[in-house]
């Protein structure tokens, strides 16, 4: 993977409606490896009732929000393949992103073209102790608050930048 500044590995990142059993993908943000960034969120699906308001204290999206601002599931998984078929996103919450999108597609009734990896596949085993305080550093620099599908994916491709020019 080239690590100059204008190419990142391609990141995906989820938001969900909480944690654990019941929960689902309210938003998808992923950064192309040209730096370019995509969010979307989900309008959920009649049986995806599970709601945690500490989740929401942190995302900050409601369902009154997703209801009227987020796109069908068919919608987006249709677009998530047209955009990133063939390729493999990596991403820093790997087991919940993969359950996600898993949930999202098999909800929608449509083949997942992609594959997620977790970021850690990326890096030596000395990089992955600066992963966390990179990443907070990364968010303070720019001003960011974390838990939005979009920022996280550009803070996560921007700290991988900077630990894989570590080296």
């Amino acid at each position: 993977m080239a690590t100059d500044v204008n190419t990142a590995p391609p990141i995906i990142d989820l938001e969900a409606s909480g944690f654990g059993r019941g929960s689902y993908p309210i938003e998808v943000g992923f950064a192309l490896e040209n730096r370019d960034i995509h969010s979307f969120l989900i309008k959920p699906e009649e049986d995806w009732t599970h709601w945690c308001k500490d989740a929401e204290q942190i995302h900050g999206i409601s369902r009154e929000q997703l209801k009227a601002e987020g796109m069908c599931i068919e919608d987006i998984a249709l677009k998530l393949n047209e955009m990133l078929r063939g390729q493999t996103l990596y991403s820093d919450a790997w087991s919940f992103d993969s359950s996600w999108i898993g949930r999202l597609f098999d909800s929608a009734g449509i083949v997942q073209r992609f594959r997620i990896e977790t970021i850690n596949k990326l890096l030596k085993p000395d990089q992955v102790e600066f992963w966390h305080p990179t990443k907070e550093a990364v968010l303070q620099e720019l001003g960011l608050r974390a838990h939005r599908a979009g920022i996280d994916v550009q803070v996560l491709q921007e700290t991988y930048l900077r630990i894989a020019n570590m080296s």
